[in-house]
């Protein structure tokens, strides 16, 4: 492979050289859906070099307005058949240009969407979080992210996990093996292979070690500028299930997979002004926290229910929140508490919040959005932070996150932060969303009901 730049990164000029050389033949273009799934087509690699790379590919507008199974719902003002399920344009966002090692011949690039007519789709993810970075540099600031993601390796294929109805699979430990190095030195081949194809696709990897339940891992990458860190979080979540596959093994991220422990992302950010100083640090606070974080970090307690719907956002996501077990139920935050729901390490430039909210199901883009958005409402309005929370807060005097999908929904429907920040038409798109999957819910039989009642009822 010709040598490129910037640890797979590609500049457009590399790309044209190495399709040329007959090294890559294949363009992935994509984007992140609503439920975080990285989207797209892939493209010839000639085809892409003469003409996607300047017009853009369509796709169907019903990507962003499909449930998890990729049914056409009703309820989407963008696509219906009413409209005719017409195209959007997915536009190369060269900066995320890159190598893919573990697929022969690949490059991906991330693509931003636009209508026909040049207008950016406002309910796509990464349009949605561009507006929040957009209200950020207004004020001379940026935001930096790193999210921790957290997955259970099973030594059972994909195939094989879908006709079982993902029940009795053999998980790829068979005790707790938080930060064992023996336990996890088993699946060491898989992780190798994720952490360096990763690193081969443009991402800083920090390393990874075991987590509480069993196959549970965590491969932590560099924190970066937002948008890179969302983009790169999407990309590698797409990666590691095609190398688990690759494997004869499947991995899986949704955040509450059996009564254990579930998956989580804590998603960690800070804002840097324009010369990069770390505004949210001050030497002269007996915390270490500057007045703009004090007021960010109160602007997250004031709004972290209304806005769990962009932390939570799926059924199953409720079912990781529970009091004792590393998962936030309290709307509190300490300093390097993990009882609570925001937890604020480090110092001077480390200075930041991690928000322990978002499973391992979140989409991140609207995560990180969610927390600007949070976090300006109180910068904006100048809210003073509460006392930390010294002790524990699962059995502390304090409101708590929303428990349901529905109650979620009822809360980001109702909040003019929300509206404020993201536009009525963004805030109805994820609300339908929420209702569809609570009916999908509701109207569902589960292996729960039949082994209590089938009998006994």
């Amino acid at each position: 492979m010709t040598r490129v730049t910037n640890r797979g990164l590609l500049a457009r000029t590399e790309l044209e050289q190495l399709v040329a050389a007959g090294e890559i033949d294949t363009v992935i273009v994509a984007f992140a859906d609503m439920q975080g799934r990285l989207t797209g087509k892939r493209v010839s690699a000639r085809l892409f070099v003469e003409e996607v790379a300047a017009h853009g590919a369509e796709c169907c507008n019903y990507l962003l307005a499909v449930d998890v199974e990729m049914n056409t719902v009703d309820g989407y003002a963008i696509s219906s058949w009413q409209t005719g399920y017409g195209d959007m344009v997915m536009t190369p966002d060269f900066s995320t240009l890159r190598l893919l090692p573990w697929l022969p011949g690949s490059a991906l690039v991330v693509a931003d969407l636009s209508w026909l007519d040049g207008t950016p789709v406002a309910q796509a993810p990464r349009s949605i979080l561009a507006g929040q970075l957009a209200r950020l540099a207004e004020r001379g600031l940026s935001a930096h992210v790193g999210t921790e993601l957290e997955f259970m390796v099973f030594d059972d294929t994909y195939r094989e996990a879908w006709q079982a109805g993902y029940r009795g699979l053999t998980p790829a430990s068979d005790y707790n093996v938080d930060y064992a190095i023996l336990a996890s030195t088993r699946m060491e081949p898989l992780l190798r292979d994720i952490r360096l194809g990763m690193e081969g696709a443009g991402m800083y990897c920090e390393g990874v070690k075991g987590e509480c339940n069993l196959g549970q891992q965590e491969i932590a990458f560099r924190y970066a500028e937002a948008m890179v860190t969302c983009d790169n979080h999407t990309i590698y979540k797409n990666g590691a299930k095609e190398i688990a596959d690759q494997h004869g093994k499947a991995l899986t991220f949704m955040a509450k997979y059996d009564e254990r422990e579930g998956n989580s992302c804590h998603i960690h950010i800070s804002f840097r002004g324009d010369d990069s100083s770390a505004v949210f640090a001050d030497p002269d606070d007996p915390l270490g926290m500057s007045a703009m974080f004090r007021s960010f970090v109160a602007g997250q307690l004031a709004t972290l229910r209304e806005l769990t719907l962009c932390y939570a956002p799926n059924i199953n996501s409720y079912k990781r929140f529970v009091d004792g077990s590393f998962a936030p139920t309290a709307v509190a935050w300490g300093m390097d508490n993990r009882t609570c729901a925001l937890r604020v390490v480090g110092h001077g430039e480390g200075m930041r919040m991690e928000c322990r909210a978002p499973g391992g199901d979140v989409n991140p883009y609207l995560a990180t959005a969610a927390l600007i958005a949070g976090g300006l409402h109180g910068i904006d309005a100048g809210l003073e932070l509460e006392d930390p929370c010294a002790g524990n807060a699962y059995v502390s005097d304090v409101p708590h996150l929303p428990t349901t999908l529905a109650e979620s929904a009822e809360l980001f429907a109702a909040s003019e932060v929300a509206r404020t920040a993201f536009g009525d038409d963004v805030v109805e798109h994820y609300l339908n969303n929420a209702r569809v999957e609570v009916d999908a819910f509701n109207s569902a039989v589960t292996d729960w009901e039949r082994v209590r009642g089938f009998e006994r009822f």
